[in-house]
């Protein structure tokens, strides 16, 4: 991994002086456009030199331990060698990941909405279990979570809930999620234990940077206020503190129940429309641009991405990569990278396929 190899170090180090002193600039911030654009690219560059560091590091340490182990011919310590290479083998996945997430916002944290769908209770229940899946898989790679908004449904689960997740790349992993997914099993809501199928969707929008401008008009939004739902008792919120926000023009729903301020919610709830409007207009953006250069992409690779099969066997099927999975348990709780990965991979294939016609090569 010297200068030259898989990180240009030297260049890196250079790129970051040569755009410090460009930060630096007194007249750079007059140019609001060109400031988010060299302070976007800073954080590339350093994001791909801590990259380096932690390898190095890590690298290093097993160099340390193998030659004590050498020495006094530890069978322990070699096995500590072992670790610490798969470490190294992890980071460089990762940073093989984010290489392929090169999108404008992926990068940020994200905004994701989970709804039940077709399936009665059993999608209620299914939802809920879908927001452990994402509460889990956060916590594992130690991203922060927030849960803005949820609807608890009137006999088990959840109707809907939205949550802010806050990590790097946070939105360019998440994005791959977006689609129904589809769980088959026995219902524990069936007395006459039948299998039930039950749907449920998930969106993700990145969370825009304030500096980012996405006019709303006042006068075009709908505001309804409602008592915020909780789990009762001398702590349950007794006045109408959360706020749901309509977006009249494009129907848009954003709301916010997790503060007791009725202020504070209607602040998160617009910086979610925000996030909703303006992934909308990037959307159809890209549409028209498709259109006019004649290009047809499969955007999301169809509705359906996923199936868990709890019964008759245990598997989980991604419908965008064919990618099969049996231990259920473990995705449901929240070791899902495989898919995501493969998803990934999917999609920076298309992408490098399409850019040789794009050169007229």
């Amino acid at each position: 991994m010297n200068s030259g190899g898989v990180f240009d170090v030297v260049g890196l180090r250079r790129q970051l002086e040569e755009l410090d002193s460009e930060m630096a600039r007194p007249d750079l911030w007059n140019d609001q456009e060109a400031a988010q654009a060299v302070g976007r690219r800073k954080n590339a560059v350093e994001r791909e030199l801590s990259l380096y560091d932690r390898v190095e590091t890590v690298l290093d340490d097993a160099e340390v331990l193998l030659e004590l182990a050498e020495e006094a011919g530890d069978t322990e310590t070699v096995a500590e060698v072992v670790l610490k290479c798969d470490e190294v083998n992890r980071i460089l996945e990762d940073a093989e990941l984010q290489q392929l997430l090169g999108g404008e916002h992926d990068a940020a944290n994200a905004i994701l909405s989970i709804n039940s769908g077709a399936g009665g209770t059993d999608a209620c229940d299914w939802a809920e279990m879908l927001l452990r899946m994402y509460l889990r898989w956060a916590e594992r790679h130690e991203y922060k979570t927030e849960i803005l908004d949820i609807q608890a449904a009137e006999e088990a689960g959840i109707r809907s809930v939205t949550l802010r997740v806050e990590g790097e790349y946070a939105y360019g992993y998440l994005n791959t999620e977006q689609g129904i997914h589809r769980l088959v099993r026995i219902s524990p809501f069936d007395a006459n234990a039948r299998r039930h199928t039950a749907f449920a969707s998930v969106t993700a929008v990145p969370e825009v940077d304030d500096k980012i401008e996405v006019e709303i008009d006042e006068s075009e939004l709908r505001v309804d206020t409602y008592r915020s739902s909780g789990a009762g008792g001398q702590h349950v919120n007794k006045t109408d503190s959360a706020v749901r926000l309509t977006h009249l023009p494009t129907n848009i729903v954003a709301q916010c129940q997790n503060e007791r301020s009725q202020h504070k919610n209607r602040a998160t709830a617009m910086k979610i429309l925000r996030a909703k409007l303006y992934e909308r207009e990037r959307l159809e953006h890209q549409e028209r641009l498709e259109h006019l250069t004649g290009e047809k992409r499969e955007i999301g690779f169809g509705n359906k991405i996923r199936s868990y099969t709890l019964h008759p066997q245990q598997r989980v099927k991604d419908h965008r990569t064919n990618l099969e999975m049996g231990g259920v348990d473990a995705v449901l709780d929240g070791d899902i990278d495989a898919f995501i990965r493969s998803i990934l991979l999917v999609q920076g294939k298309k992408v490098g396929a399409e850019e040789p016609e794009a050169q007229g090569l």
